[in-house]
Parts: structure tokens; C-alpha cells; sequence
């Protein structure tokens, strides 16, 4: 595990995004999974200026590792937001967009081994120690991707209708998500981007605690290329 502690978010941002670039740079196809949210908000704006209407990055692939379905629209809140965010301001084409679904969640293993497995992920921090969909109580180490019903946890139906923008009509009755064991398998390098002080002593329970299925983002300290870069608010409850 390496960990990177920047000053700023703006400052987590440009490594984070320094980091992408790098990958996207590669010759031959490369595959990239990448996180909506709020926290990487700032990575997007700089690689959206970086990528549009650069033709040299058409050998970039880009997947979601979650989906949360929304009752009554085409496509799902992780693929919405991430249109929104980056694919849509940078001019991505859809045939770089690899799409995982409640429909193709079963085989999306498959796929990603078919594929060559993921060159990067890009991932945030759960307050409460989730990493793309696996959340506690309702996930298990082995886990592949997989569907997580909305019933799992006590508190995941309601977390499912702030998803969807406060709409209970339109709130699923679950999602779907790579799980951890698909996670230490296809992807070769795991970067998290975290800010803000409250999730600090996430952060040092998380990558300073031990390795347990009641916070899943521990399994990332036996990923074999993980790399955690923190702002200093995040970072301070460390002694680095």
C-alpha cells in the first residue's frame, strides 16, 4: 500500500488525475474503471480538459463497477452521474463506455477476464467503510460481482432513495456491484481518492485496523498495487 497525503483536494486532485493520465497514455487497449460521487468531482473537471477532442485516447475503455437502477429510466445512477461528470463534457465515444447492468452483472467476470482484465479503478471512501457497492453487513470477501438486495442492511432501502434524488417511486429494490474478490483479481492497479475530515478515522480504521468483512475497504491493504491519496484532512488522524 502506498499512501500519498496532499495538502488540498485540489492538490489530491491533480495526482489523482496525473495517475489516470499516465495509464491512459499506455499503448494497446486499457481498460479503466472509474467512481462518481462527489470526492472526485475535481479529477474530472482537469481530464475532461485533458482528454476532449484528443483522438489518442480512443484506446481507453472506461467501466462502471456499480450500478443502482432507477424504476422507470434507461439507465442507472452511477451511468448518469458519470455521463454527466465526464463522458458527456469529454466528448467520450460510446463505443469506449463498457456498461455493467442489473441485465449482464452475472457475466461481467467474464467479461472483464474476456477484456484483459482492469488496467486501473478509481474509487472513493464510504463513511461508514464501503468501497463501490460492498457495504457492511451485506458483503462477503469472496464475493464476485454480484446483486445486493435492498433489504440486506436496515438502513440500505432508505440510502437506495437518496440515490434516486428522494423519489421513492423511483427507488430500486436493489443494485449491483464488483465485488472484493472481483476486485483483487481483474484490477492490476487500485486507486482510492479520499477528503475531508470526516472520513479520517475511516481512513485509519480502514488501512490501519484490521482486515475484516464489518469495513470492506480493509481487503484493499492486501491488494498487491493499491494506491490511498488523502487530502490533509483525511490524513489526520494518521501518524505519518
Amino acid at each position: 500500500m502506498k499512501i500519498i497525503v496532499a495538502d488540498t483536494y485540489d492538490e489530491m486532485s491533480r495526482l489523482a488525475t496525473h495517475k489516470l493520465l499516465a495509464t491512459m497514455l499506455k499503448s494497446g487497449r486499457v481498460n479503466m474503471a472509474i467512481t462518481a460521487g462527489n470526492t472526485p468531482k475535481g479529477v474530472y473537471q482537469l481530464l475532461v480538459d485533458e482528454v476532449a477532442g484528443r483522438d489518442y485516447y480512443d484506446n481507453v475503455h472506461f467501466y462502471n463497477f456499480d450500478e443502482v437502477p432507477v424504476n422507470g429510466e434507461p439507465e442507472g445512477v452511477t451511468m448518469t452521474n458519470l455521463r454527466r461528470l465526464f463522458f458527456t463534457p469529454a466528448n467520450v465515444s460510446e463505443s469506449q463506455i463498457e456498461r455493467l447492468t442489473p441485465e449482464n452483472y452475472q457475466t461481467w467476470d467474464e467479461k472483464l477476464t474476456a477484456d484483459g482484465g482492469l488496467d486501473l479503478m478509481l474509487m472513493g471512501l464510504g463513511a461508514d467503510g464501503h468501497f463501490l457497492g460492498n457495504v457492511p453487513g451485506a458483503t462477503k470477501f469472496g464475493n464476485q460481482t454480484y446483486r445486493v438486495e435492498a433489504d440486506a442492511t436496515p438502513t440500505l432501502r432508505e440510502v437506495l432513495v437518496d440515490e434516486v434524488g428522494g423519489d421513492e417511486s423511483k427507488a430500486p429494490d436493489f443494485y449491483v456491484t464488483m465485488g472484493p474478490q472481483s476486485v483483487m483479481t481483474q484490477v492490476r492497479d487500485a486507486v482510492m481518492i479520499v477528503n475531508g475530515k470526516g472520513k479520517a478515522a475511516m481512513v485509519k480504521q480502514a488501512f490501519f485496523g484490521p482486515v475484516t468483512e464489518d469495513v470492506p475497504s480493509s481487503i484493499l491493504q492486501l491488494h498487491p498495487n493499491f494506491t490511498l491519496i488523502l487530502d490533509a484532512d483525511a490524513a489526520s488522524e494518521l501518524n505519518l
